[in-house]
């Protein structure tokens, strides 16, 4: 499971919705795909259950947006924006 990480703000700029952690100072960018993937995250949700929404919802093959969804994914990870259990 997949779950946002507390202490992160939100705010939409322009084109942009834009995080930034108070505790630690950093921002991240999101376009509008991702800023989908941050909604679907409301609640601890699955891979598979992001990919199936993001494929109904985007005009994007199912290889490719598991790729670009894991890509993102990890990168939010690596900033501490989210947490994965198993």
């Amino acid at each position: 499971m997949i779950k946002r990480s507390q202490g992160w703000l939100a705010a939409q700029v322009g084109d942009e919705l834009v995080m930034m952690s108070a505790e630690s100072g950093s921002y991240i960018g999101l376009n509008n795909v991702g800023a989908r993937v941050r909604e679907l995250l409301e609640a601890p949700a699955d891979f598979s259950q992001i990919c199936a929404t993001l494929t109904g919802e985007f005009d994007v093959s199912e290889d490719t947006c598991r790729a670009e969804v894991e890509s993102f994914l990890a990168d939010l990870e690596k900033r501490g924006a989210i947490t994965r259990s198993a």
